[in-house]
């Protein structure tokens, strides 16, 4: 099997698809400044103290929520500005998720990586626009997606002439309320794209607490050092300072007390898998 052997660029300092990890991490929804910065700051200095890239993550919006009573963020004009201010403080990259073909170009202007949801992966406009931005776009396989797939939301991205485009592994759907992580999917996107572990998500059960999600939140080293040994670039986790108090994805989110202890010997299988 013959992997994809380019490196894309995160910003000027910071590439995926080489010798270097890189952190994805924050609260899943950027819900307030305080949360945000209490966690980025944290996980900032984990990352130096490691060796790490880190990009911090949160949502200004939560579009997909299961019910429409769900917490879907502090609304978008003040969710951007959040972003904003976070990287200007904490001076790191920021990704977040964009939903609608219209929003790409203000957030893009704002953040420095655009996510594309995995339910929305196919939303050919959607990439296209994202794409059409410049910044590096970042797309998650759906849960209905076989990974060999993947390479047309690729296609969709590259054709608009932006070449900084990588996937992220979340899961696949198993019956109802419940996801596994098939380990052959990493290779196998990794002939296309770098490839970014989400950890946070794969352990997730859609709608599993009738009109929201849970997740199993035990199963996270498990999962994240297998596909570190598989050999992927990076990890996405959200993590929060009281994650019962979280107002999106508490149950499947890693502790901020824990990541360090976490992040490190995840940071010990990855470079392991680069070496051999």
């Amino acid at each position: 099997m013959d992997l994809f052997k380019e490196q894309v660029s995160i910003t000027d300092s910071i590439t995926l698809g080489g010798d270097r990890m890189v952190l994805f991490a924050g609260p899943c929804a950027a819900e307030s400044y305080d949360i945000c910065m209490e966690t980025g700051t944290q996980v900032k200095k984990i990352c130096q103290d490691l060796g790490i890239d880190y990009v911090f993550k949160a949502s200004f919006d939560k579009a997909n929520r299961t019910s429409s009573g769900s917490y879907r963020g502090p609304s978008v004009d003040m969710g951007l500005e959040i972003l904003s201010m976070v990287r200007n403080d904490l001076k790191v990259p920021v990704v977040t998720d964009v939903h609608e073909s219209h929003q790409c170009a203000e957030v893009a202007a704002i953040v420095d990586v655009l996510q594309i949801p995995a339910f929305l992966c196919r939303q050919t406009d959607l990439l296209m626009a994202a794409a059409r931005t410049g910044k590096p776009v970042k797309v998650k396989k759906g849960q209905f997606m076989a990974p060999e797939d993947m390479r047309y939301a690729l296609d969709k991205v590259r054709g608009e002439g932006n070449k900084n485009v990588f996937l992220t592994e979340r899961g696949s759907s198993f019956g109802y309320h419940n996801l596994v992580v098939d380990v052959r999917s990493l290779p196998i996107m990794r002939q296309y794209a770098p490839v970014v572990f989400d950890v946070t998500h794969s352990i997730q059960r859609p709608g599993g607490l009738g009109g929201k999600s849970g997740g199993d939140r035990q199963f996270a080293p498990y999962l994240a050092k297998a596909a570190a040994a598989a050999g992927v670039d990076g990890f996405f986790i959200e993590t929060h300072p009281q994650p019962e108090k979280a107002l999106s994805d508490g149950p499947n989110m890693v502790p901020l007390h824990e990541l360090r202890d976490f992040v490190s010997t995840l940071k010990k299988f990855f470079d392991l898998s680069k070496a051999v």
